[in-house]
């Protein structure tokens, strides 16, 4: 009954106890309420007021910093507001600006009211805030001169640039507080911080996509199409498009757009369902509206030998033969699915990558669905293709984490062995499907993680082969810890947060100097492998911008490497107006003692749309003597050409690019990969196909440099993940090459640089000829040379001279 009673009347509460302490109950005005401090601090005693202070649940000390911090951050984006008036006469801006006055002030209002309700202070103690003003994205005092400074469109740009990060910073300030237990229980409060990151993403994106129209590059806005995008092209010729193999794309929808969502069930239906199955159908579709699709039919890498070209896909892959043009001629098509498709080509033998777990041992198309099976393939995946119409699996290695890529490390040898690096970068398999597979379990030195697979293929008998070791390459050499380096995390305020260091994506090998350039999630490292067997970690470097180190590639002397940061996974636009472009980037890094030297990084510079995948991906070296160029993909941002020669000052010289795909939507596509070979350029186009194209000459690139690097020569074919140093042949081209470079840097005089060109075009002929000797014009050649040579300091100067030597030692 006094249960029941003091349910019902909670004002009773007091007098209740009252009654019960006279009963003898152990509620007693005289019991002390002791608080115990820290060890070694007095105790003190509570009221009861006091005590029941600490459980009061309608606002934490987490809202309270919140409010006290989004004031002065609100208030900036009003001073920043204040300056549009003046500056520029964008309707647009002037809008934004409205906006913010509009909504911002009120909210400083709701804001500095909440607060008083509370009798909490306004600021935080002395004027600071609880945040960092940069993890808060407010502008610093500097940026705040400079956009006052400002008038016209650089006002707009820096405005919009400054106040895109300002509102990123006030959704970052909500996210934070909500991962603090019992922040926001205050249902107003929660509205309040929901508005926020509702409205100022809106506006962010409104603010990107007038940013973006800022920029004069012709890559902007460009027309949406799956077959008819807009292009835009610059100092490159496009050459041929390929469309995808038939079998290779789904008919019904070839540009692999998104299921529609099925439209609502009508009130009928509705109201019959019951409310069990109502709420399992919402929680399924919750769950389908995040999950992505299988990435089946989309190309991937390329490898070239010779003639023959493999275009590797989620789905199989693709053979081609390259006609005299360099255009490729399809010729068989390769069914086997399984992810992620990168090829190698090493004589008679297509090396595949696969690492998803439908992907089955007899290349069937129905999947796997049981956990454990032995029908499963996850590894590489070996192929005979001495018979290119007929292509058969004859080898297959099953790896603990798949295959997500491989590199061809030498071989065959005198042995007849191939040796390959494999990165697995997937989940662990259950040991029951293969021995030996431990996952990590702290403290169990065996798991499969932290570690790169060493394989060994027999050319005579692939089918022999198989793991030879599985080398820890990240653990610590003094405590031999495997997690040795980068544990993963962010780097401080403002930094990006960095995949741990357990796996490799990519390891570039340069066997000339028997060096490799590992890509490996948290790190980038340089091995030594002059052992391919026992590869030897001797530098590793962390960037603090980076997210996932993808790929390296070196330089044509293996003197600079560059490393790709893939932000968000290549899913993910990451090259909008307000993204910076220190993420998603290329690091460009010299090797000096063997050691990586951190020099200058490159994004590629067009602002792209909500629409477009965007980051750094595949590429590789145009070999043109004298001068470092990259010709590289950036998904649906195109592929890019850039001259690091210059490690510390990289220059974009040429570009190629699509709309999106489609105009509404996201479709994950672009160029996956974009390779030089044999005089042209081919990139793998996820969802359209195959593009190639063609050095055009320019300011940054003359037609002898072109025909230069036409003129290189390689002692094998082409394999991601593999380099050689390719070599030039003592052609007129090759040293007119070197004669335009010192021009344009203006290092010769005009009476020099005129006297090489015609001494060099005289050869040309010359040597074109079935008599080819002429003394004299090999003594002019020689005494040009001399005098470059007398230049002393000038750069390619005495390579020049041996060239022009060579050249005059083919005319005697």
């Amino acid at each position: 009954m006094v249960t029941r009673w003091l349910g019902r009347c909670r004002a009773c509460i007091t007098t209740a106890l009252i009654s019960l302490s006279a009963l003898g109950g152990t509620a007693h005005a005289d019991v002390p309420i002791i608080n115990p401090g820290a060890p070694g601090q007095p105790v003190r005693t509570l009221s009861a007021e006091e005590a029941t202070q600490l459980a009061h649940t309608g606002y934490s000390r987490d809202d309270v910093r919140f409010i006290q911090d989004m004031i002065p951050h609100h208030g900036q984006a009003l001073e920043m507001a204040a300056l549009v008036a003046d500056r520029t006469n964008r309707s647009e801006l002037i809008d934004i600006a409205g906006r913010i006055n509009s909504s911002q002030a009120d909210e400083i209002e709701f804001m500095e009211r909440w607060l008083d309700e509370r009798a909490q202070p306004m600021h935080a103690h002395h004027g600071h805030t609880h945040m960092s003003h940069e993890m808060m994205g407010m502008a610093t005092p500097e940026q705040m001169a400079e956009l006052t400074a400002l008038q016209g469109t650089d006002f707009d740009r820096l405005f919009l640039t400054l106040m895109i990060r300002h509102h990123e910073g006030a959704v970052d300030m909500v996210e934070e507080l909500l991962d603090q237990p019992g922040s926001a229980y205050d249902p107003v409060l929660f509205e309040f911080t929901s508005d926020i990151t509702n409205d100022q993403t809106a506006e962010i994106e409104r603010m990107s996509t007038l940013l973006a129209t800022l920029s004069s590059d012709p890559r902007v806005g460009l027309r949406a199409g799956f077959e008819d995008a807009e292009q835009a092209i610059s100092n490159l010729q496009l050459i041929a498009s390929l469309p995808k193999p038939v079998g290779f794309f789904d008919p019904q929808n070839p540009a692999g757009l998104p299921p529609e969502k099925p439209e609502e069930a009508d009130s009928t239906a509705a109201a019959a369902a019951d409310s069990t199955s109502a709420d399992s159908t919402a929680n399924k579709e919750e769950d389908d509206d995040r999950r992505s699709p299988l990435l089946s039919f989309s190309n991937t890498d390329m490898a070239f030998d010779g003639d023959v070209l493999a275009v590797g896909s989620y789905h199989g892959f693709n053979l081609y033969k390259l006609q005299k043009d360099g255009t490729p001629k399809h010729i068989s098509s390769i069914v086997c699915p399984g992810g992620q498709g990168d090829v190698s080509i090493v004589g008679d033998l297509l090396l595949m990558s696969v690492e998803q777990t439908r992907g089955r041992v007899d290349c069937g198309l129905d999947g796997v669905g049981e956990d454990v099976s032995e029908e499963r393939f996850r590894g590489l995946r070996i192929f005979d293709i001495s018979n290119l119409k007929r292509p058969k699996q004859v080898g297959a290695v099953q790896t603990c984490r798949g295959s997500h890529t491989h590199s061809v490390v030498s071989g065959p040898g005198e042995e007849g062995k191939i040796i390959v690096y494999n990165s697995g970068t997937s989940s662990i398999r259950d040991e029951e499907e293969l021995e030996g597979c431990i996952d990590g379990t702290p403290g169990d030195d065996r798991t499969a993680l932290f570690r790169i697979d060493i394989i060994e293929i027999p050319v005579d008998d692939p089918s022999q082969a198989r793991i030879i070791a599985s080398p820890a390459v990240f653990a610590d050499p003094e405590t031999g810890s495997l997690a040795g380096l980068w544990r993963g995390g962010d780097h401080g305020d403002h930094t990006q947060s960095t995949r741990r260091t357990d796996q490799c994506h990519d390891i570039t090998v340069f066997p000339k100097r028997q060096i490799a350039a590992g890509a490996c999630s948290g790190n980038g490292i340089l091995f030594d492998i002059s052992d391919p067997l026992n590869p030897r970690r001797i530098d590793a470097t962390v960037d603090a911008g980076f997210a996932y180190w993808h790929s390296a590639t070196f330089n044509n002397d293996g003197t600079k490497v560059i490393f790709t940061d893939e932000w968000g996974g290549g899913s993910r636009p990451r090259c909008r107006a307000h993204d910076p472009l220190d993420w998603g980037a290329d690091a460009i890094y010299d090797i000096v003692d063997d050691k990586l030297i951190f020099r200058s990084y490159f994004k590629m510079p067009a602002p792209q749309t909500e629409e477009e995948n965007c980051v750094a991906h595949n590429g590789s070296i145009v070999p043109i003597p004298g001068r470092d160029v990259f010709v590289q993909s950036w998904y649906q941002g195109g592929l890019s050409m850039v001259d690091f020669t210059d490690s510390a000052n990289p220059v974009e010289i040429g570009y190629f690019d699509r709309g999106p795909i489609d105009e509404e939507t996201l479709v994950t596509g672009g160029f996956w990969s974009s390779y030089w070979y044999g005089g042209r350029i081919y990139a793998t186009e996820i969802v359209r196909g195959l593009d190639i194209l063609a050095l055009a000459p320019s300011d940054h690139m003359s037609q002898a440099e072109i025909d230069a690097a036409r003129l290189a020569e390689y002692d094998k074919g082409f394999n991601p993940q593999q380099q050689f140093p390719v070599t030039w042949p003592a052609e007129p081209a090759v040293a007119q090459a070197h004669v335009d470079q010192l021009t344009r840097s203006q290092m010769l005089d005009a009476d020099t640089a005129a006297a090489l060109t015609d001494a060099l075009e005289r050869a040309d002929e010359r040597l074109k000829k079935w008599r080819k000797r002429d003394e004299k014009l090999a003594d002019e050649l020689t005494s040009l040379g001399t005098a470059l040579m007398d230049k002393g300091d000038l750069p390619q100067g005495q390579h020049l001279a041996t060239l022009l030597g060579q050249i005059g030692a083919r005319l005697r």
